[in-house]
């Protein structure tokens, strides 16, 4: 049998045993089993039968995930128009009665915080493109970028935000985007994780939003979908190596029996979990060559240091991270998440900003340039942003130098670059104050997720432009469960054309 053809059909009697009855996944898993190693992992990763289901744009994401919310108005909005009201009340038909948070409804008044920072404009062949003066280096390569300034969510705390834009729900439990990714498209090599997540240092204050787990968690998909994370102090997976007196031999061995013995579970029980369990022993086995030598950048030459910055040099920073992404699109990894966190400034944002960004600006040019030479640029989808926005009036007390800002779903700024989006544009507006999503002709609007509003991109309208990006229809990729047929973007979200190359 062709082994293509022998790959769809595993794919899909795992599916039907695993939302029906028992049987045909049981001799999928015996052909599995059957064949050799480098087929073996290819099988099991191999994505879902018809998918991609659209002409794929991009083969890969890297999200970088500036975790806390960046202030937009800070660092790409600009509004020059609020140096004349600074300390001014914000106004109420600028506000429009909107939900704020606990940490400033006890204000009694609302002052507008005007940008300390200067803004310049970069041209890109048009217009040109505002960019703070924070992000000198993110400026140099602005041409290559899709910036949008009307991205806006209903989650106003920071939990419920980043859960909702990572899983296309505010509550936990549901499989993240990369685990998506790799259900419906399956892996792109055999020796690495289909979904890599990092998580960087940051050099803000000390306390930042926790990360969980789930949020790169599968949910109820199969395990092997979650999104893997390296460590980067010590073993960058905990328990790889082999144990002391075990040697390779001896581990394929053990490997091989435990198989066996989860085979015969497997043919009592039905359970897909464990077909899955299988796959995952076999990936750990491949790891413990494949991460070593993605991990060792020793042989990197001097020329890509100074793209990424000094910092590249310090294991576990963001540029170290952005430039192992590289490596890893190199490698063909899916989908690859980078976190770095501290984006949460309620106060001293004269203070903490500038640390954040010298941590992400240069590392984020970098990873720009460097795809681009190594001719990964155009099939990479890079992915910018967090889970939401600051607010234009300031949270506690307010200096011409400093001040905080609280929460702000209604408006904020996300970029994508490469992989199938247009270089240059900027895509939606926003008022004077960075406050609401207006027209064309400055008129407040009102978008909802529930219809698509030009101009506005709700958090599910980005999610099914990254799924139609990678060759998937967001409304065809859907798992039964508990009785429903859920997707990444429940019952909403659409693509925004607008943004497609």
């Amino acid at each position: 049998m062709d082994p293509r053809r022998e790959h769809e059909l595993t794919l899909t009697r795992r599916q039907l045993f695993g939302r029906a009855a028992l049987g045909a996944g049981t001799l999928a898993l015996a052909s599995l089993l059957r064949a050799e190693p480098s087929m073996r992992l290819q099988q099991a990763k191999g994505g879902l039968p018809g998918l991609p289901n659209l002409a794929p744009k991009a083969k890969r994401v890297i999200y970088l995930t500036m975790n806390g919310g960046p202030s937009q108005i800070d660092l790409w909005d600009h509004k020059p128009k609020l140096a004349e009201r600074f300390d001014q009340d914000l106004p109420g038909e600028i506000r429009r009665g909107q939900r704020i948070t606990t940490m400033t409804s006890g204000q009694q008044r609302f002052p507008v915080a005007p940008s300390k920072y200067a803004f310049q404009r970069y041209d890109n062949g048009g217009d040109g493109i505002w960019v703070s003066e924070l992000l000198p280096h993110t400026a140099k390569v602005v041409n290559r970028l899709c910036v949008i300034r009307s991205m806006f969510t209903e989650a106003i705390n920071h939990d419920p935000a980043v859960t909702y834009i990572q899983t296309g729900s505010e509550l936990p439990g549901r499989p993240s985007i990369g685990s998506w990714i790799s259900y419906g498209l399956g892996s792109l090599n055999e020796d690495l994780p289909t979904y890599i997540v990092l998580h960087s240092t940051w050099s803000s204050k000390a306390d930042a939003q926790a990360v969980f787990t789930r949020l790169w968690g599968a949910g109820f998909l199969p395990s092997e979908h979650q999104g893997v994370a390296l460590r980067s102090a010590g073993d960058p997976v905990l328990y790889l190596r082999n144990p002391e007196g075990v040697d390779g031999v001896t581990r394929r061995r053990m490997l091989d029996g435990l198989a066996k013995l989860n085979q015969l579970q497997l043919d009592q029980f039905g359970d897909p979990e464990i077909a899955a369990r299988i796959a995952q022993y076999e990936m750990a086995y491949r790891l413990q060559t494949s991460v070593p030598d993605l991990m060792d950048i020793s042989k990197e030459p001097e020329e890509v240091f100074q793209l990424y910055g000094e910092d590249a040099r310090k294991p576990g920073t963001f540029a170290a991270n952005c430039l192992l992404a590289r490596r890893m699109a190199e490698r063909n990894v899916r989908f690859i998440q980078i976190f770095h966190r501290g984006w949460d400034q309620h106060g001293n944002l004269g203070g903490d900003l500038p640390l954040q960004c010298k941590d992400i600006d240069q590392a984020c040019a970098g990873l720009i340039l460097d795809l681009e030479r190594k001719g990964l640029l155009d099939e990479t989808l890079v992915i910018w942003g967090g889970e939401f926005g600051r607010t234009v009036y300031c949270q506690g007390p307010l200096s011409k130098e400093n001040y905080g800002r609280d929460h702000h779903p209604r408006c904020f700024t996300m970029w994508l670059a490469g992989g199938g989006v247009k270089p240059g544009l900027v895509y939606g507006q926003t008022d004077d104050y960075s406050y609401n999503i207006v027209d064309v002709d400055g008129k407040i609007l009102n978008p909802t997720p529930d219809t698509f509003t030009p101009g506005a991109v709700h958090i599910h309208d980005l999610n099914a432009t990254i799924m139609r990006l990678m060759g998937v229809d967001h409304t065809k990729l859907t798992y039964r469960y508990s009785g429903r047929d859920f997707r990444l973007t429940d019952v909403h979200g659409f693509v925004v054309d607008d943004l497609l190359a």
